[in-house]
């Protein structure tokens, strides 16, 4: 049970913010095991990295769920570092040497077919970061126990 003086971290922007990394990572998993199961052989270096994507996703989502824990706030950010890393390398790939990415993955073209949101994600993730450490001393895993 929380302390009177803390109040539930997954509120307002954190509660969204969770939810549409939680959307993300269904839609890449979707994506990717369709991409694998039916055709991978069409794109194996695409197809492998909707994979990483979709792994990457589902770890952030859990990550920034417990990131009052301090090893969960190291692991959202180091998810959130890699996704934004993964965008970028991926997108400025697929843009100067499109034949690896003839079949799109879930960050090729810097995330264009999901109306860029994985470029603009893990900005927010960060900032979210950034702006809600865990408490001192805390240790918890419980996301509504910790004060933001």
């Amino acid at each position: 049970m929380s302390s009177p003086a803390a109040r539930p971290r997954m509120t307002g922007i954190g509660r969204v913010l969770v939810v549409v990394y939680a959307i993300m990572a269904l839609a890449a998993t979707g994506r990717s095991f369709v991409q694998v199961v039916e055709k991978f052989d069409q794109a194996p270096l695409a197809y492998s990295l909707s994979v990483v994507s979709a792994l990457v996703y589902i770890l952030a989502t859990l990550a920034l769920v417990f990131a009052g824990s301090r090893r969960w706030y190291i692991v959202a950010w180091v998810a959130i570092v890699f996704e934004l890393v993964g965008v970028i390398v991926v997108g400025t790939l697929s843009l100067v040497a499109p034949d690896l990415f003839a079949h799109p993955s879930v960050w090729s073209w810097f995330g264009m077919g999901y109306l860029f949101i994985p470029l603009v994600l893990p900005f927010f993730g960060l900032w979210w970061l950034i702006t809600h450490r865990p408490a001192v001393g805390e240790h918890t895993g419980d996301p509504a126990a910790v004060a933001s």
